[in-house]
């Protein structure tokens, strides 16, 4: 059996959910062959899954989204970071309760490339979700050496609200070393940088902005591309991943635009797990309608239909019908809340529960 299933947000580890799946197939059949390949689809939880690949853990003290330092994590192996945006300007670095939508600045995610690249990474897979931001990529660019300047000729303050001031923007300076790293913009959303589709009006609320917020960051937003002289490049797909910061990749960087799940896959020979196994099993904290475009348990499951492998699939909640699992190649999905109809619950004992929700699926599939 293959366990290739993401984290359990908020309760479980891609690795920890892979550890509980196991000892509950194992209470029901201890003889059985089990391999776990932990996967990511590019947010919060992709380098820890890299690191549980055999990537080497590596650490940095950076600028966090609210202006203080914070140590980031990336990974590294043979030339290839595994970059995350979260690590350094994600929402797990604001007080609980606390959002900054204005004002928190991806400055720090820019020291973690150059981290990265100091430490040798010639291609880097530049994972992004989980953001507490809403500033375009700007500080990233800033600490990676653009000149970002208001009509005064000083620098634009930290995030996306004061981008609205940005008068004029000049790249040259961009540490000459990015031009030799190829640099992939994992993500497993798709939307364009601004619009009702964009950054701030679909992420916005989720990172404490208001309506009003919205308008300022939106504004923002279509400001800076239009100083940037980018505005065909702020609708591509994927500009508008984790508060903007993949537009300025695309822009910055020269990144390519590829769904997180693939590349990992990749990175992390998922396939040639997939072909080793008997049977898949995937999964991630919530099977709903996201699931299906581009999250992991989605790609692993296409992966497994074009090898012919059956797939089951473990969950928090299940938010969606059978019609819906069997095309996207899940024959059976086993949800916390079938053993534990209270949420709160399933999230605090969520282990425990997923062991016994492993062993229910051994005795219906072994």
């Amino acid at each position: 059996m293959l366990i290739a299933a993401d984290k359990f947000k908020g309760s479980l580890t891609a690795v920890e959910v892979a550890e509980r799946v196991t000892a509950g197939i194992r209470a029901v059949r201890a003889d059985t062959g089990i391999e776990a390949v932990p996967v990511a689809d590019g947010g919060d939880g992709t380098v820890a899954a890299a690191v549980a690949n055999g990537f080497e853990r590596r650490e940095a003290e950076v600028t966090g989204p609210l202006g203080a330092p914070v140590t980031a994590a990336y990974a590294l192996r043979d030339g290839t970071a595994v970059v995350e945006m979260a690590e350094a300007a994600g929402l797990q670095h604001l007080p609980p309760g606390v959002f900054a939508p204005l004002t928190a600045t991806t400055y720090g995610v820019g020291e973690l490339l150059l981290a990265a690249v100091d430490a040798g990474a010639r291609s880097i897979i530049f994972g992004v979700g989980g953001s507490a931001t809403t500033d375009g990529g700007a500080g990233m660019l800033a600490a990676l050496g653009a000149q970002l300047l208001d009509e005064d000729g000083d620098p634009v303050p930290h995030g996306g609200g004061p981008l609205r001031e940005l008068a004029a923007a000049d790249l040259s300076g961009l540490d000459e070393r990015l031009g030799g790293v190829d640099v992939v913009l994992a993500s497993d959303v798709d939307n364009p940088l601004t619009g009702p589709k964009g950054a701030a009006a679909v992420y916005g609320p989720q990172k404490g902005a208001s309506e009003q917020d919205v308008d300022v960051l939106d504004t923002g937003l279509r400001h800076f591309a239009e100083i940037l002289g980018e505005t065909e490049r702020a609708e591509s797909p994927g500009a508008g991943a984790a508060g903007g910061i993949g537009f300025a990749a695309l822009v910055g960087l020269k990144a390519r635009f590829r769904p997180g799940i693939e590349v990992l896959m990749e990175e992390l020979s998922v396939a040639e797990a997939i072909a080793r196994a008997d049977l898949v099993v995937t999964g991630e904290g919530s099977l709903d309608e996201q699931t299906l475009h581009g999250k992991a348990p989605a790609g692993v499951a296409a992966a497994a239909r074009e090898a012919g492998k059956p797939v089951v699939a473990v969950c928090g909640r299940l938010a969606i019908g059978k019609k819906e699992l069997k095309a996207a190649g899940i024959g059976q999905a086993y949800a916390l809340t079938d053993l534990e109809p209270d949420v709160a619950r399933c999230i605090a004992e969520a282990g425990p529960l997923l062991e016994k929700l492993a062993a229910k699926l051994a005795e219906d599939h072994l």
